[in-house]
């Protein structure tokens, strides 16, 4: 059972690292991190629509990866016999 944990407790710090950083990465109302970083750029383009979609995507993808690794978590340590 350590194993387990030690491992989702690695997942979920990169999952939360990784989530903040796409979190950031989508296009805002009126600019903010994502044009810093060229999404200024794409969106003149028109290319920006599958980039968007793709990133929406990636994120709810990851969102419910460390959802249910939280969860995973919370079970294993209510029910973790000392």
């Amino acid at each position: 059972m350590q194993i387990l944990q030690f491992v989702l407790q690695v997942l979920l710090g990169i999952t939360s690292v990784l989530l903040t950083l796409l979190i950031l990465l989508h296009k805002g109302r009126g600019g903010g991190l994502s044009d810093m970083f060229g999404g200024g750029m794409s969106s003149a383009a028109g290319s920006s629509g599958l980039a968007e979609r793709n990133l929406n995507r990636f994120t709810i993808i990851l969102a419910l990866v460390w959802f249910i690794a939280i969860v995973a978590l919370g079970l294993i340590t209510k029910f973790e016999v000392i």
